[in-house]
């Protein structure tokens, strides 16, 4: 099967890396949510993502986790691996790892570190020489508000050429540029939004699906997003999308990954800490989320 005939249509959450009260990684914990998540028709995850806190995991934290993960996931779904690092080569020693646990698809954020030299041909030789190397099919990751660099459109497209990178995820919220990645390539790259925050725009100008910090903890209501747009359902699309807003908000510019856990820890998952130098939410700040989550109607009638 050639890598460009991976499906990725549907919806993913980048799930949380769940750590003990001694910061260990809790392989119970990572194996029960994904019980929990495994009953809803998502199309698979994203691990070590952003909201699994890749960066401030070890090589060998990075391989645990994603082993745990691929045994709890089952085989139609998808486990995307998130394999960025800072250098080339490292990401190709990741991804190649994450394959060989049998990660379907890789997600290559951009480095970033040297920001000032990430210029287009830079990236493109990076993003070109892990495709190369990679055993599996790679998803680029454009995720500006954390790295300080946003790939453009014509940049996406020159990469899309490659027959090993299939698609992208976008962070970044720009509809008018997800609509340009989409009218520069061809039907087989795909666009995946970035952020529940603009799902459904990002639908209407051809992605997916989306990897998406909300479906941790509302994968209903993201499902249904997708589900409403694809039955020509404009209203109800619409609805649920906006009622999305705030919550989305909460768990990802506001709080972000400390406010994922302590909602999952809300909704009877785990949560758990967030590792150091990240703070956990405040009393105060749980507060205000349980209240959010109320109002969302995502937290169940009996934590009310």
């Amino acid at each position: 099967m050639s890598a460009k005939t991976l499906n990725l249509a549907g919806i993913y959450p980048p799930i949380p890396t769940p750590f003990d009260s001694g910061g260990k990684i809790s392989e119970t914990a990572l194996t029960e949510n994904l019980r929990v998540w495994n009953k809803y028709k998502l199309r698979g995850y994203a691990v070590l993502g952003s909201n699994g806190e890749l960066v401030l995991l070890n090589k060998q934290e990075r391989l645990v986790v994603l082993r745990i993960a691929r045994d709890a996931i089952p085989s139609d779904k998808l486990m995307i691996a998130g394999t960025g690092c800072q250098s080339t080569g490292q990401t190709v020693e990741l991804t190649k790892s994450a394959a060989a646990i049998g990660a379907d698809a890789a997600l290559v954020v951009t480095p970033s570190y040297y920001r000032g030299l990430m210029t287009r041909d830079a990236l493109r030789e990076h993003f070109r020489a892990v495709a190369e190397e990679s055993p599996i099919p790679i998803i680029l990751y454009n995720i500006p508000s954390c790295t300080g660099i946003d790939l453009d459109a014509e940049t996406v497209a020159a990469l899309a050429e490659h027959e090993n990178i299939i698609g992208i995820k976008d962070s970044g919220g720009n509809i008018v540029k997800i609509a340009e990645i989409n009218r520069l390539t061809d039907a087989n790259f795909q666009v995946l939004a970035g952020s529940a925050s603009f799902l459904l725009p990002a639908l209407s100008v051809g992605a997916v699906g989306g990897i998406l910090a909300l479906a941790n903890i509302a994968p209903l209501q993201c499902l249904a997003i997708r589900r409403h747009f694809l039955d020509r359902q404009w209203e109800r699309a619409r609805e649920v999308q906006l009622s999305m807003i705030p919550v989305n908000m909460a768990i990802t510019r506001r709080w972000g990954v400390p406010a994922v856990k302590a909602a999952l820890d809300m909704l009877g998952m785990y949560g758990g800490p967030a590792r150091s130098p990240l703070l956990p939410l405040s009393s105060e700040k749980k507060d205000k989320l349980r209240v959010i989550l109320n109002q969302s109607g995502i937290l169940p009638e009996i934590t009310r």
